[in-house]
């Protein structure tokens, strides 16, 4: 369906198919742009697009689902996406998995999860349900889901005919790729606490040496 979709439809279909996926549409977006990418290098007959194109309708149909969550997570709230959110596909576990790592990591996690399948459908939610600034969720989007983008794009224009082979080869990566980034954000959110420790450690020191120094 996603084939005869982009090859009817060329640079809409993936702006659409895209989009779709960020609003927590389980739509494969690693499908999506490898094919995108392979159609762009002509592994079928007919009309075809220039791989930069791929890459900017990838990205702007990212970009556009993304904000729909984002909204949904804003004006719903947690309780809202939690009680009516099954109604509209939503799964209750995926989006606590999300709203956990927003909680943990703070606004960076919005570009990190671009690049964790499965996590990055469901980042906007919680970054909507803690009102993150529109434009700084924008920012952070656009740079992770451009680089998520331009990769699977690439890989496809490269692989052309041999897409799906790509597909299936990328599934396993993905794993490792959802590990190092994982341990990355885990290191960065541990320095963080020992950061805040010291300061506070720091803070109690100060106040007992003036509290001592001062003559009462």
């Amino acid at each position: 369906m996603v084939q005869d979709l982009i090859a009817t439809y060329g640079l809409l279909a993936v702006v659409v198919l895209m989009a779709a996926e960020s609003a927590c549409i389980p739509v494969p977006s690693e499908v999506t742009m490898l094919l995108a990418g392979a159609l762009a290098a002509g592994a079928a007959s007919g009309p075809h697009s220039s791989l930069a194109a791929v890459i900017v309708a990838g990205t702007l149909g990212n970009v556009i689902g993304s904000y729909l969550a984002w909204l949904m997570g804003r004006y719903g709230g947690r309780a809202g996406l939690r009680r009516w959110g099954r109604y509209v596909g939503l799964r209750l576990h995926e989006i606590d998995k999300a709203q956990n790592w927003f909680d943990r990591c703070g606004a960076s996690v919005v570009f990190w999860s671009r690049l964790l399948p499965g996590v990055r459908t469901f980042i906007s939610l919680p970054a909507g349900v803690a009102k993150m600034p529109a434009v700084r969720f924008g920012l952070y989007t656009v740079a992770g889901c451009l680089l998520w983008s331009a990769v699977l794009a690439t890989v496809g224009y490269g692989i052309g005919a041999d897409w799906q082979t790509a597909e299936r080869a990328l599934q396993r990566p993905s794993l490792v790729i959802a590990v190092v980034v994982c341990t990355l954000i885990g290191i960065w959110v541990l320095r963080a606490i020992r950061r805040s420790r010291r300061e506070s450690a720091s803070e109690v020191v100060s106040s007992v040496v003036l509290r001592t120094m001062v003559p009462r």
